[in-house]
C-alpha cells in the first residue's frame, strides 16, 4: 500500500521557512484555537538540538499531521527518555487513520535515533486507548495541562 502522505524527519534549522511555518500554525490552530488552551506554543524546545519535526504533507504539499520528537534531556535532566509531543491532526486529515501512521512513523524514529530506549508521551486521557493500542501504558494519575486531563504514559524500548 502506498502512503497517501510525503514524510519530513528535520530539526527546525532545516526544515523551510513554509514547512516550520505550516507545524506551528497547525499546532496554534488545533492547541491555541480549536482547543481553547492558551499557551505559548513556541515554547524554545523546537530550536533546541536533538528536537525534531515530524511533518506529513498530502500531495497538494497541505500539512496534515505533524509531531515534535525530543532527545532525552532536551526538558531537562528528569526528561531521561525520548519524547513525542505537539501531536497533532489538521481537521481535514481526522477519521483516515492518518494519526496512526503519524504515531508509527513517530515511534520508528524515535526508535532509529534512540535505539533501545523507551518513548515517552504526555498524552491527552481521552486519548488513552490510542496510545495503549501502539504499545504504550499509562505511568502516571490524570492531571490537568492547560484544561484538559493528561497523563504520562510510556512505552518499553523495542
Amino acid at each position: 500500500m502506498t502512503d497517501p502522505l510525503r514524510w519530513t524527519c528535520a530539526p527546525a534549522a532545516e526544515l523551510s521557512t513554509s514547512a516550520l511555518y505550516q507545524a506551528l500554525a497547525l499546532r496554534a490552530q488545533v492547541f491555541v484555537v480549536e482547543q481553547h488552551c492558551v499557551f505559548l506554543d513556541p515554547d524554545g524546545l523546537d530550536l533546541r538540538p536533538g528536537a525534531w519535526q515530524l511533518l506529513g504533507h498530502d500531495g497538494q504539499g497541505d500539512l496534515m499531521v505533524c509531531a515534535r520528537l525530543l532527545a532525552p534531556g532536551i526538558k531537562g535532566a528528569r526528561q531521561v527518555h525520548p519524547m513525542i509531543s505537539r501531536v497533532v491532526n489538521a481537521p481535514a486529515a481526522r477519521g483516515q487513520g492518518l494519526g496512526r501512521r503519524l504515531m508509527e512513523r513517530a515511534i520508528a524514529e524515535c526508535t532509529r535515533r534512540w535505539p533501545g530506549l523507551p518513548i515517552d508521551i504526555g498524552a491527552q486521557a481521552y486519548l488513552q486507548r490510542f496510545y495503549a493500542s501502539l504499545g504504550f501504558e499509562p505511568l502516571s494519575a490524570l492531571y490537568d495541562e492547560d484544561g484538559i486531563p493528561h497523563l504520562d504514559m510510556r512505552r518499553p524500548a523495542a
